[in-house]
């Protein structure tokens, strides 16, 4: 048998809802789950829900002053507050304090962050890295379990020593759930439901897990993010291409050398001049323009995992 890896059991588990204000699944179904926890209880724990950034959500906008999940920094979680932090900053410290702090033995064991993507990326479970060895687990059975037919698991952490700065990041474990496509301030029933439902399939995972189930050596195919690719520009700074319709809408595809990825406002063609072939994600994210990205370059990696086991 395959080497066996022991973790402890998880009490203490979060779903924010709501990181971003104007992506809807997970602000409602945080919102009904406030109301209605007993779909978050099992025999061993009971997930509690929160809204991320309460303002941003009142308002529907992604953010007021600074992107959330990009606010659980050292500098920022470790400093004094001023009158002058933005509100995302103040909201930062309070999640860490209510579920942190961050890297202590205090932190919760899990948090599950429930995004929306105007990109056509599916069922997207977004993992930090290839060590996550209980989230894998989680990922791959939830694939086993869901009826999604696009279902993928993308590693986010590009160098193991850059700090990590989402809302999962405050936990000892985490997944975010991303699923799309899905306009900006819109909620879809059939998303939403998806959504829900890998929710409850993730929760399942961790009641097994917590009886003492023994789940097998597995392998699973990853996209691991590799780099950002930008739009064009003109010496101002503005856009001078969009996204090629050929590249529009294929996420998770094979991109080659020679193929093309955007297109000028005159018609022109501009083709993609990297040496090997990679897989796009977060092609033409409307929220990324202001970090800007065109879309995300990811590699396949097949990752191997030991047996896993609750410690007993």
């Amino acid at each position: 048998m395959s080497h066996l890896h022991r973790l402890p059991s998880l009490t203490h588990v979060a779903v924010c809802g709501g990181t971003h204000g104007n992506e809807m699944s997970g602000i409602y179904l945080a919102k009904h789950w406030l109301n209605n926890t007993s779909e978050l209880c099992r025999s061993t724990f009971q997930a509690t829900p929160f809204l991320g950034n309460p303002r941003a959500i009142e308002k529907c906008v992604r953010y007021i002053g600074r992107d959330l999940n990009r606010s659980f920094i050292a500098d920022i979680l470790n400093s004094k507050g001023s009158d002058t932090d933005s509100y995302e900053v103040q909201r930062a410290r309070e999640i860490n304090q209510n579920f942190g702090p961050k890297g202590s033995s205090q932190a919760y064991e899990f948090i599950f962050d429930l995004h929306n993507t105007t990109a056509n990326m599916g069922c997207c479970l977004i993992v930090a890295s290839e060590h996550c060895l209980l989230t894998l687990h989680m990922c791959s059975y939830i694939q086993k379990q869901s009826k999604v037919k696009h279902c993928s698991v993308l590693l986010s952490q590009q160098n193991p020593q850059e700090e990590t700065y989402s809302v999962c990041s405050v936990s000892k474990n985490g997944l975010a759930i991303e699923v799309g496509p899905q306009p900006q301030g819109v909620a879809r029933a059939d998303l939403l439901a998806q959504m829900r439902s890998i929710m409850a399939y993730a929760l399942d995972f961790i009641e097994l897990f917590n009886k003492g189930t023994l789940f097998p050596a597995f392998d699973i195919e990853t996209y691991k993010v590799t780099g950002a690719v930008d739009f064009p520009r003109y010496p101002s700074g503005e856009i001078s291409a969009v996204i090629h319709p050929d590249l529009q809408d294929k996420d998770f595809q094979p991109l080659k050398p020679g193929d093309p990825i955007f297109q000028t406002f005159s018609g022109e063609d501009i083709l993609y001049e990297g040496e090997d072939t990679t897989y796009p994600v977060f092609i033409n994210e409307a929220a990324y323009y202001e970090k800007k990205t065109a879309f995300l370059k990811t590699e396949k990696r097949t990752v191997s995992l030991p047996v896993l086991q609750k410690k007993f």
